[in-house]
């Protein structure tokens, strides 16, 4: 049975609710400091840093938490935020029902470069001027928030779009034109889409090239050119995350995990793990 925490709604205590934002310094006082243990959202997170000592895991890599950061959760992603002390800082949540309801494409978050569902999730390092324009819209957002103004959730929607365009400013410097920047990100989702479905069956690029009608060495160039690393490092990402997820989560041992995930023996998937981590699934499991 998988033991993590999974929360499916913005708001527990009202699940209408599509988006909500709180103040990092309220919510810690709310749990009076107590760490919330590992969880996913069936939602997107954004987490606006101005200045907090402790750690965010994310897909079991910490980051430190400092000053200036942007943390960015796409649905599925288990994390933790570990406070060592009162943080100052902003959490947004919002779902895809709020991307609906205000017109947002989902498109326009695939096209971001800010979430990623498997592997590194570091935080966005900003400037002074920047981190003071996004707690500016993060200020507006709350204002809006708490108001019974109208259009409200359109004005938070715009808000919103508004602070992922500055973040996405912030972290892309890109010299390729915009015919060559959408076909890239065309072939990106159509990739990401593909490991979704048949990672457990393709372990390879040969079967995603194919089924994209390019060669595999494109494949790899391409993806490299997009999210900085190779279509196989990507597919083993996904494969190492979902093992990882399974083997801490979940009572299943190393065999069942490996022959789920797509390995005709357990000891390929053990020897696949080990190379990709550093340790073997028995060594992961016991730093539970």
């Amino acid at each position: 049975m998988d033991k993590i925490k999974i929360y499916q709604n913005v708001n527990r205590e009202k699940p209408e609710v599509s988006f909500s934002i709180s103040r990092m310094g309220d919510v810690y006082d709310k749990h009076k400091g107590k760490v919330d243990e590992p969880h996913r959202h069936d939602f997107f997170t954004v987490i606006l840093v101005n200045k907090s000592a402790g750690q965010h895991i994310i897909d079991f890599n910490a980051y430190e938490l400092g000053e200036k950061q942007v943390f960015f959760i796409s649905p599925g992603q288990v994390h933790q935020v570990i406070e060592h002390e009162r943080s100052d800082g902003y959490a947004m949540v919002f779902s895809n029902a709020f991307l609906v309801e205000n017109n947002i494409e989902r498109n326009f978050i695939d096209n971001l470069n800010l979430f990623y569902d498997y592997g590194q999730s570091p935080p966005l390092i900003i400037s002074d001027e920047q981190q003071q324009n996004l707690i500016d819209l993060a200020e507006a957002i709350i204002k809006t928030f708490h108001s019974n103004q109208s259009f409200q959730s359109q004005t938070i929607g715009a808000y919103l779009k508004i602070f992922l365009i500055h973040c996405n400013n912030a972290c892309t410097q890109n010299e390729r034109g915009p015919h060559e920047i959408e076909a890239g990100n065309s072939s990106l989702k159509k990739f990401k889409l593909l490991v979704d479905q048949h990672y457990k069956e393709w372990h390879g690029t040969a079967d995603y090239a194919a089924a994209m009608h390019i060669s595999p060495d494109h494949l790899n160039r391409t993806i490299k050119s997009l999210i900085g690393k190779t279509a196989k490092e990507y597919i083993q990402s996904r494969i190492i995350i979902a093992a990882k997820r399974l083997i801490f989560f979940t009572d299943k041992s190393a065999k069942e995990i490996g022959y789920e995930l797509g390995f005709s023996e357990a000891s390929h998937f053990s020897a696949f793990f080990k190379k990709e981590t550093g340790s073997s699934p028995i060594q992961f499991k016991n730093l539970k």
